[in-house]
């Protein structure tokens, strides 16, 4: 045990630019850095975690800058989006105020791109991969002055090029000590989600008390109980991340923990972070039923993959209801079987639709996910895959499917290939951080047929009016959206017509009306990824339908 405690920095950079007025979720905790304190924190260092998303960029520097006046060591983490651009103005001003301070980064996409990172001559390693081993090592590397190529698990910056050190292979739980959560004050979370014009700013799930478009504020946090994910898919970066390895908390202690933090919190949601949470189905039977035996009274969502609910026995989707899973986030990915072969998800047919109809019927709101524009996609392919969305919509009334355009993500096959077709990505830390949002033109362009964009954005405007508003007011806009989404019609000249009508209904109505006092809609906030349906389908023909192009 250190005698003396020595001072570590830590700093989860914000979410999104909130400077444009873009909505930013506050139930997302620094998990990332709670765990990779838990070592440190117990060998007698002292930690401090500053969360970008509660204050502005400008006080979230000033704290971190100020916070590291006498410290040890500074660290940063990020996935791609503006938590790339925020971190790295961050790590500027803390090193401008601190030029011998020992600095580093982690998180995802500085382990696909170190050279990025290290480049730029702010940090001293890249953290690869899991952290929290690694990251203990580190620490005690630097406490003791040994040089850093002793540490498994770090890229450094030698001669102009990236060195990295020993591979460390992924941690399972049993090796990972407690989270040390009394490090958070939970009330900032708790007012920014409670506070009466929440609904204006803060990006969330529907409240479990509500599937439509009353935006009830409830308290939430997020939770981590797996680490990586065993699928091969092609435009994720996870098995370049995590080597494709899963690695799961045992069902009790998921329990345990989150007995205690319900005493401790009081909370009312729990969204799990995991990136597959629903791989193994007897950890998700045994975490439903302890949950029930325990009368934790929480509700709570995660990612499950559309043949793990399919797989799963009746009794254990029974199980996930009764417990309080109200929301399954299922990345369906493509609508047909060809692009779902490109992109290594085990799917067939309407496989998705099948998956959200089982969730539909215990009252399980499915966010199911698609994507177009892969690189080599046709424009039947893209259109098939906006049709199933549809059916889709139509088949599991609770669902919220929604469609996003593919985006390169480097450390992916897919990457490669977009590189290959012409896509040049960005160069610096600032405009990588500029590629956060799903956006038609700004990712992929010339890749999206124009004719595929607009039935992407007519859809989507057709499935908000029945979605996001239609719920206990059932106007004449709302009922004529449900009716083209059912008929395909959505595309026709009346169809477009309407939409474009709506839309500068709504643009006057919102120079009329002050922004918090209108309800945010919502359709579903994306944390990743968007006709003739497959041929040998065994759908009900009742959801199935033709292409929708020309109609």
């Amino acid at each position: 045990m250190i005698q003396s405690k020595k001072k570590i920095v830590l700093y989860q950079p914000q979410q999104v630019d909130e400077s444009l007025g873009l909505p930013s979720s506050k139930d997302l905790l620094p998990l990332e850095l709670l765990t990779i304190s838990a070592y440190p924190l117990a060998d007698g260092y002292e930690i401090e975690i500053i969360d970008g998303s509660l204050y502005s960029p400008e006080e979230a520097h000033r704290r971190v800058a100020e916070a590291c006046e006498g410290a040890m060591m500074y660290a940063t983490t990020g996935i791609l989006g503006y938590m790339v651009t925020d971190g790295w103005l961050c790590s500027q001003q803390v090193k401008a105020k601190h030029p011998r301070l020992p600095m580093f980064i982690g998180g995802w996409f500085a382990s696909v791109r170190p050279e990025l990172q290290l480049s730029t001559g702010l940090y001293d390693a890249v953290v690869l991969s899991q952290g929290e081993l690694t990251f203990r090592d580190l620490v005690q590397a630097v406490d003791a002055g040994e040089p850093l190529e002793s540490v498994s698990g770090l890229a450094l910056w030698r001669d102009g090029d990236v060195v990295k050190t020993e591979y460390r292979n992924i941690a399972s739980w049993d090796e990972i000590i407690q989270v040390p959560w009394h490090l958070i004050d939970i009330e900032p979370y708790r007012a920014h989600q409670l506070r009466g014009n929440s609904a204006g700013d803060v990006l969330r799930m529907p409240s479990p008390r509500s599937y439509g478009s009353d935006r009830e504020p409830y308290f939430g946090i997020t939770y981590f109980s797996s680490y990586g994910c065993p699928e091969p898919c092609t435009f994720c970066c996870s098995p370049e991340v995590t080597n494709r390895r899963w690695k799961a908390m045992p069902a009790d202690r998921m329990l345990d923990d989150l007995e205690e933090l319900k005493e401790r919190w009081d909370f009312d949601v729990v969204r799990f972070h995991d990136a597959n949470f629903g791989v193994m189905e007897k950890r998700a039977r045994d975490f439903s039923k302890g949950i029930l035996d325990r009368d934790l009274g929480f509700h709570w969502n995660a990612f499950i993959e559309t043949h793990s609910i399919l797989r799963y026995k009746p009794e254990t989707l029974d199980l996930l209801a009764e417990s309080g899973m109200y929301i399954a986030e299922i990345g369906a990915e493509a609508g047909t079987d060809d692009m779902m072969k490109k992109i290594g998800k085990p799917i067939k047919g309407d496989d998705n639709i099948h998956a959200a109809m089982e969730m539909d019927k215990r009252g399980i709101r499915g966010s199911v996910t698609y994507i177009i524009g892969y690189p080599h996609e046709d424009a039947d392919s893209m259109l098939a895959t906006i049709d199933q969305c549809r059916r889709l919509h139509n088949a599991a009334p609770l669902a919220s499917p929604t469609v996003w355009p593919y985006r390169p993500i480097p450390g992916t096959e897919m990457f490669k290939q977009a590189v290959e077709l012409g896509y040049i990505p960005p160069s610096g830390l600032r405009e990588w951080g500029s590629i956060g949002e799903y956006h038609l033109e700004e990712t992929w362009p010339g890749k999206i047929p124009p004719h595929v964009q607009e039935a992407r954005r007519m859809y989507q405007h057709h499935v908000t009016l029945d979605y996001g508003l239609a719920r206990g007011k059932r106007g004449v806009w709302e009922k004529r959206a449900g009716r083209r989404l059912r008929d395909g019609s959505y595309l026709s000249k009346a169809g477009r017509m309407e939409a474009r009508l709506f839309s500068l209904y709504s643009r006057v109505e919102s120079k009329i009306i002050k922004r918090e006092s209108v309800a945010r809609t919502f359709i579903d906030p994306g944390h990743k990824t968007g006709t003739s349906g497959n041929k040998n389908s065994e759908a009900s023909p009742d959801v199935m339908t033709s292409a929708t192009l020309g109609k």
